[in-house]
């Protein structure tokens, strides 16, 4: 089927499937009718055939007008509150909305001119009511009693803008990113924990002035070999990785006998390694067996009272997420592969499999109790240095296909799609990320609890979060399976509702939000984002006007988390050499010949150098040190209108090799590089508190954190491109 039918055309857009877009090149460009039906089939709707498309359309006519009550409805705060009810024609309701106090708001009829309509054999009736303008924020009840019975459904009341938490008032702040298993100290087990980041902060906040520790997400991962590598492909957004607890930073560890400390200590020497990379499975091996003798120690009474309350609080979905990491053990990391009786989170073989091994499950219950312990003492860490922010933690677009959540909340991620991108100048064949996505239909008749949930987990224990590929919460790029990256489409999500949650959230927790908006972004989103106060991403490397013209220091978006690099580059100085070029090369993934890139990555150095230079951050004798470059570029980033600067770590020690090279799987060894110091060796956190670099890194971040500086304008004559 290579043509899209009236019906196939009708029924892609009422359920927000794109039919045409633009592609990078500016191309108005279709999408194929077996892409549409495809994605269809993901949501649940069949559209095989010009009857299945008009039978499907007929279903969606009819959902809403045999639903008593919308099951979400999100609006902005000040905004009335209007709901559509529908009831057997000619028969009475009475509507209510219960707030999140207990508070009953009593609707009214408003007009609606809307005709009885036939509904599967019976007449049914359309009603409006409204709950005013003045609702108070939160997470309200709606409930209607009809001749049907009984129903509720939500009403969310969110904050129109986010913006910027009390505690940074009208600052700018700056902060350090970091891929918090690279930074290793004297006594970690071979990648960075919960302790380490705790001390990293107390250093940035306490002794260099920073605002924020930006982290990767956090996630947790598999929980037996193999360990997926990449922080952005998790086995759950709503908890967090064992990996990075510290064992003996557990108030039991000291209950533990002489024998069993010089286990502990044998356990984490055998993880050491050569230094060259970092080898999750084996840590985990070690560091979980550590776990499990902590775990057996005996507790105070309080801290059992604690571990009990923690279990209560968190419900069903950690006891589930707990059982799934134990049939991990038995099963395998993909529960797809599982007996058929272990593949229903609810079946009595799982529930009997929970039951036989209870103290597993409760093991696993209580990493993720010390877990949030840990990450909840960096942020105390934190706010007692004197960070404005704090843990600024990272949430992944989603979860890999074998995942604990795919597992948990089969119905909602669609089937035979993945997520990915669609062919840019980057990745001229299309991305395939190999996440499944939320079905927004699914997400909706769930009135979003699933993200809500995931975004309180994320936001928990932590100063604010960053959103990776925030475009996601508005569009997804689905790939169906067979038809390749080139072969997708976009699918809409109500971003509304699904902002309108994360504000509330947001607002609650008192968090910075950072959206990642790079890449292929309609113009408009941005915008809204920027209403709702939600930050966007600036990565110097890719600031350019419509002009093709570097970006104007006072052009920089204000709502605008600004960096020179991310951790899809080499860090600067690596950038200011050519390492992005000479790997490529190496890995046999450039597109265009060696001596080339080079010229061009040469061309960019001297462009860049000579703006350095233009906008007094740069000497003139510095224009050939990547170092100085690299602080200029920092002071660069002073002058724009952004109120939140970002330095990589990997900068502030000089490091030249990147954490991860798109296109790649093993190839190289993504996001298991140690942090190094300019000459490959690993530095560890120790070092850094005396090396001299940083010190000067924070002071150039500090005088561009004063306040925002007036650009120096160019020389008479001069013009960057």
């Amino acid at each position: 089927m290579t043509t899209l039918s009236s019906d196939l055309q009708q029924l892609a857009e009422r359920v927000g499937i794109a039919r045409e877009f633009w592609d990078w090149k500016g191309n108005h460009t279709l999408i194929a009718a077996d892409t549409i039906v495809a994605v269809l089939a993901a949501m649940g709707i069949d559209a095989s055939s010009d009857d299945a498309c008009r039978a499907a359309l007929a279903a969606l006519d009819d959902e809403a007008w045999l639903r008593v009550l919308p099951p979400c409805t999100v609006v902005e705060e000040g905004v009335e509150v209007v709901v559509d009810v529908h009831v057997p024609a000619g028969t009475g309701v009475e509507v209510r909305l219960v707030t999140e106090g207990g508070r009953v708001h009593p609707g009214w009829q408003i007009d609606n001119w809307v005709p009885d309509r036939e509904v599967r054999g019976a007449w049914r009736g359309e009603a409006s009511f409204s709950f005013g303008a003045d609702l108070p924020l939160g997470y309200h009840r709606l409930e209607a009693e009809s001749v049907e019975g009984h129903f509720e459904a939500s009403v969310v009341v969110a904050p129109t803008f986010v913006g910027f938490p009390e505690r940074m008032r009208d600052s700018r702040v700056w902060g350090y990113a970091c891929q918090l298993y690279s930074v290793t100290s004297k006594r970690s087990w071979g990648m960075g924990d919960f302790v380490d980041l705790a001390d990293l902060a107390t250093w940035a906040g306490g002794e260099q002035g920073a605002g924020f520790v930006l982290v990767n997400p956090l996630h947790a991962a598999q929980p037996v070999a193999p360990i997926e590598p990449s922080p952005y492909l998790p086995a759950s957004r709503r908890f967090l990785s064992p990996l990075y607890i510290r064992p003996e930073g557990i108030p039991e560890f000291t209950e533990l006998s002489r024998d069993s400390v010089a286990e502990l200590k044998r356990l984490r020497k055998s993880v050491r390694g050569d230094g060259t990379t970092i080898d999750r499975d084996s840590i985990w091996a070690a560091k979980k067996e550590a776990l499990w003798q902590v775990f057996r120690a005996q507790r105070r009474a309080a801290r059992q009272l604690a571990f009990a309350t923690f279990r209560r609080h968190a419900g069903p979905e950690l006891r589930d997420f707990a059982t799934w990491s134990a049939l991990c053990e038995v099963h395998g990391v993909d529960w797809r592969s599982w007996p058929e009786e272990l593949r229903d989170p609810r079946s009595e073989a799982t529930l009997a499999f929970a039951a036989d091994n209870a103290e597993r499950v409760e093991f696993f219950e209580w990493l993720q109790w010390t877990a949030q312990q840990q990450l909840g003492a960096a942020q105390a860490a934190a706010d007692e240095a004197g960070m404005t922010v704090g843990v600024l933690a990272d949430l992944a677009v989603g979860v890999s296909r074998a995942s604990a959540e795919t597992w948990l909340m089969r119905d909602v991620y669609a089937s035979g799609v993945t997520v990915g991108a669609p062919p840019d100048q980057y990745n001229q064949a299309g991305q395939d990320w190999g996440q499944p996505p939320w079905n927004p239909r699914r997400l909706e008749e769930l009135a979003y609890a699933p993200f809500k949930e995931m975004v309180r987990g994320a936001l928990r224990g932590v100063g604010g979060l960053r959103i990776d590929h925030i475009i996601g919460l508005f569009r997804l790029w689905w790939v169906p399976e067979g038809l390749g990256p080139a072969g997708g489409t976009y699918v809409r999500y109500d971003h509304d509702a699904i902002v309108g949650i994360l504000a509330l959230e947001a607002h609650r927790a008192q968090a910075l939000v950072v959206g990642e908006d790079l890449g292929t972004v309609e113009p408009w989103v941005r915008r809204y984002l920027a209403r709702r106060g939600i930050l966007g991403t600036g990565v110097l490397w890719w600031e350019y006007d419509e002009a093709g013209n570097l970006l104007d220091p006072d052009h920089w978006r204000e709502y605008c988390m600004a960096s020179v690099t991310t951790h899809d580059l080499p860090p600067t100085q690596g950038y200011l050499k050519g390492g992005h070029v000479e790997l490529r090369h190496e890995l046999g993934i450039l597109t265009e010949p060696l001596a080339e890139e080079l010229v061009h990555a040469r061309r960019e150095r001297d462009m860049w150098a000579a703006r350095l230079v233009e906008y007094g951050v740069l000497a003139p004798e510095h224009a050939e040190d990547t170092a100085e470059i690299m602080l200029a570029l920092h002071r660069y980033l002073g002058l724009t209108r952004s109120r939140v600067l970002v330095a990589a770590l990997a900068d502030a020690v000089g490091e030249l090799r990147t954490q991860n090279q798109p296109g790649t799987m093993n190839e190289y060894p993504n996001w298991r590089v140690p942090l190094g110091d300019a000459s490959g060796e690993r530095i560890r956190l120790e070092e850094i508190f005396e090396a001299d670099l940083p010190t000067r890194l924070a002071e150039v971040l500090n005088v561009g954190a004063e306040g925002q500086r007036e650009p120096a304008p160019p020389a008479a004559g001069s013009h960057s491109e």
